[in-house]
Order: structure tokens, then C-alpha cells, then sequence
């Protein structure tokens, strides 16, 4: 599904008065949860599921083309953990 796509769904879906307005209100959701986890913070929505900053130790690996072993730099990362509804629908 593309932004576009989803901005129809939810659109379709809440009734706001324009597609504009629904692209604004999903821009401020994405940037909000951008926000939250740039400071650290975990985002959590009940029964959806949430997401949090992992940090990843450094680590060796190999160069696929060379073989080479290399370092991979230690990072942080963004890690999703669904909740008990998304779960289930998902089985379904």
C-alpha cells in the first residue's frame, strides 16, 4: 500500500471534508511518531502495537562481492512489536 492509497483508506474512512486535510492530519501522525523516537520515547497504540529504538552492538560481517571481513558500525534502529488485535486479525 502507498501513501496515497492509505490517505483514500482513511479518507474514505473518517470523513474529513478533504484529501488535503487527510494527508495533513497523516503527515502530523508520522511526524509525531518521528519525533517521539528521535527523543528516545516509546510509541505505543493498544491492541495496533508499538514501536520503539533498539540500539545494535557493532559487529563484524563479510563483503558478499569480496569476501572481506569488515566492521559493521554499532546503530540504533526502529523495532515494531504488534499487539494482541493486530495478531489475531492478521490470523484470520
Amino acid at each position: 500500500m502507498t501513501k496515497a492509497e492509505l490517505v483514500q483508506k482513511i479518507h474514505a474512512k473518517a470523513g474529513l471534508s478533504t484529501k488535503a486535510q487527510t494527508e495533513a492530519a497523516l503527515d502530523a501522525v508520522i511526524a509525531s511518531l518521528t519525533e517521539a523516537l528521535q527523543s528516545g520515547d516509546s510509541v505505543t497504540f493498544t491492541g495496533f502495537g508499538s514501536f520503539k529504538v533498539t540500539d545494535r552492538a557493532a559487529r563484524k560481517g563479510r563483503n558478499p562481492r569480496t569476501g572481506k571481513e569488515i566492521t559493521i558500525p554499532a546503530s540504533k534502529a526502529v523495532k515494531f512489536t504488534p499487539g494482541k488485535m493486530l495478531k489475531e486479525a492478521v490470523k484470520k
